[in-house]
């Protein structure tokens, strides 16, 4: 039976030995002396009855012993070394990771994350943007913060805000629309969900039929406003996430009428269980999206 009170420094002469495959070199890198790093690798091979290199004229090669032990033994270091990485000034930092479709990410998210990090400094946030379509599990996210119905499968959806879709273009095309029909004589820009532009034509109660010129698919509604920004046409994005766009009128939203085909949501796996970084997140995204409810909680 092995015992479980392996010497550390065998370890790791074996493998820094076993990455080299030259005990010299291992030497090296570990700033003591080749015969050091011999006598730990014979060491260890003698506790652990087993040989774990074959001694070659020229360097070493790994035994079957020794190529199953070693990816054993780099991830329990790396593991260690990423641990020891997140203390800093006596503090430990916990990493949390997040991925949010590109339009939430950039038009509410980004301009307050200097205000969760004075909150939550000890907090390393990792974001990712995506186009709505995200795997949290294969992406190994913690959270996601997504747009639809807030129905998927296997998932925890809390809402966080409505996003109201409306025209936007630049002030050149929107001088000349006195009315929605007047939008046929542009191109008219729309993400990859095909139902958006017909729902907000009938929320105008313009009728059928609705324009049916010429329209360009986007997979990102951030591209779809660049696009409208550099007068390709018009595009159909949530106004409450270009608002900035919008108060140095850069574009102009032409009608006040618009349509709610979903919200968005703070997504995590049900069988993730949320750990004090995704806590700390999720709280103060809650209460900076609806300041006034975490007022109200508070109350005697």
């Amino acid at each position: 039976m092995v015992r479980p009170n392996l010497p550390l420094n065998a370890l790791r002469a074996f493998e820094a030995s076993a990455r080299h495959l030259n005990f010299t070199r291992a030497a090296i890198e570990l700033c003591v002396t080749q015969a050091a790093v011999s006598h730990h690798v014979k060491g260890l091979e003698a506790r652990l009855n087993v040989t774990l290199f074959k001694r070659l004229p020229r360097g070493l090669m790994l035994t079957h012993e020794g190529e199953t032990l070693l990816p054993v033994l780099r991830r329990a270091f790396d593991h260690i070394a990423g641990t020891l990485e997140k203390f800093e000034s006596g503090h430990y930092r916990e990493v949390l990771t997040v991925g949010a479709v590109g339009t939430f990410a950039v038009g509410w998210l980004i301009p307050r994350l200097a205000e969760f990090e004075s909150r939550h400094p000890f907090i390393d946030l990792r974001l990712s943007t995506n186009n709505n379509r995200v795997d949290i599990a294969a992406e190994g996210l913690d959270y996601a913060v997504r747009f639809g119905s807030g129905a998927w499968h296997g998932i925890e959806a809390i809402p966080l805000i409505e996003a109201p879709l409306s025209p936007l273009c630049v002030p050149q095309i929107a001088d000349r629309l006195s009315s929605p029909a007047d939008m046929a004589k542009f191109t008219l820009l729309q993400s990859y969900r095909a139902d958006e532009w017909p729902q907000w034509f009938t929320a105008t109660g313009l009728g059928q039929p609705v324009p049916t010129g010429r329209r360009i698919v986007f997979d990102s509604s951030l591209a779809m406003v660049e696009a409208a920004l550099q007068g390709v046409g018009i595009a159909l994005a949530p106004p409450s996430m270009f608002s900035h766009l919008l108060r140095r009128e850069i574009v102009h939203q032409p009608f006040d009428v618009t349509v709610s085909l979903g919200s968005y949501w703070l997504t995590r796996l049900q069988s993730r269980v949320e750990t004090p970084p995704m806590t700390a997140f999720r709280e103060w995204l809650v209460s900076a999206i609806h300041p006034e409810q975490n007022k109200t909680s508070q109350l005697p």
